[in-house]
This record gives structure tokens, sequence and C-alpha cells, in this order.
């Protein structure tokens, strides 16, 4: 690898870390650990799960397609950030930086992507091709559980950058192929 390849890759890293640390070190005050630790519980599935059973609820029928449509495409996000966990092995922000603060249980071993935010922005694009009106609710909600996964010391900010950008692509994809 070339030499400037390198230490642009350096100094990209390297910003990435700095700016973990930085984010990270908010969750030193106790309502925005604690409310990010609601809000990253709930984007385990919870929040997704309710959406869903809101959905077939409120619809009935007319709302299969739709909770279909974001169950296939979480599987396939799913299998895809898991594949891909195992691929790079990148270790959790915490386990490498000793002054990045865990405020947040692990679901898994390692860092790359992000798969609470690879599903949030998943379900929430496809959510919002149905039904318009949760747009404002699901991008909040989305960012909320991005913020969340740095904010507690799980990832790091590339982390959850690609995590919203692969779930932005199947999302997208799955809309073209309905």
């Amino acid at each position: 690898m070339p030499t400037k390849t390198r230490l642009y890759l350096h100094r990209m890293h390297q910003f990435d870390s700095n700016l973990c640390v930085a984010v990270n070190h908010t969750s030193q005050y106790k309502i925005i650990r604690s409310g990010f630790r609601i809000i990253s519980r709930l984007g385990d599935g919870v929040f997704w799960y309710v959406l869903m059973l809101g959905v077939l609820m409120t619809q009935g029928a007319g709302g299969v397609p739709a909770v279909l449509h974001m169950a296939v495409a979480g599987l396939l996000g799913t299998l895809l950030y898991k594949w891909l966990k195992g691929k790079t092995l990148r270790p959790r922000p915490y386990q490498v930086r000793q002054e990045i603060r865990l405020e947040g249980a692990p679901l898994d071993k390692f860092s790359f992507p992000s798969g609470h935010t690879l599903h949030a922005v998943l379900f929430s694009v496809i959510a919002i091709h149905y039904y318009p009106q949760l747009a404002l609710l699901l991008v909040a909600f989305s960012a909320m559980v991005a913020a969340s996964r740095v904010v507690l010391g799980l990832h790091y900010p590339s982390d959850v950058l690609a995590g919203a950008l692969i779930g932005g692509l199947i999302a997208t994809v799955s809309l073209y192929c309905i």
C-alpha cells in the first residue's frame, strides 16, 4: 500500500477513534447514559417488533405486506452484518481505548458494522415507504439508536456510518424488488 494511502487511513482511524472517545465521554452524565441505554435496548428489536405489531393491529391484513417486507429484509440484514463481523473481526472501542467507558452490554464480540444502526435504518426506510406519516418518529429514533452505540462505548462512529449505509442499501434494493 502506498505511503500516502497508509497515512490517510491512519489519520481517518485516529479521527474516528478520537471522536468515539469524545462522544463516549458524554456518558459520564447519568441522564445521558440512562437515556441512551433505554434507546439502545429498544433498538435491540423491541421497538421494531412493537412497530410491526402496531401495523398489523391498525392495518389488519393490509399491513401484512409491510411487515413481511420488514421481516425478510431484517433477516437479510442480520445475515449480512453477522458475516461482516466474522470477516472484519474489529474489536469494540472499549477493548482498544482505556478511556472509553463501556456503558451497555454488547450483544456480540465485534464492532464492525453496527447491527443496531443497520436495522434501524433498514426498518425505517421500509416502514416510511409504506407509511410516510411515520417519517419524523422513525428518523429521530434511528438517529438516537445510532448515537447510542457510540455514547455507550460499543461502536466507533465509522461502525455506525457503515451500518446505516448497509441498512439503507438493503432497504432500497428490497424496495426495487417488490
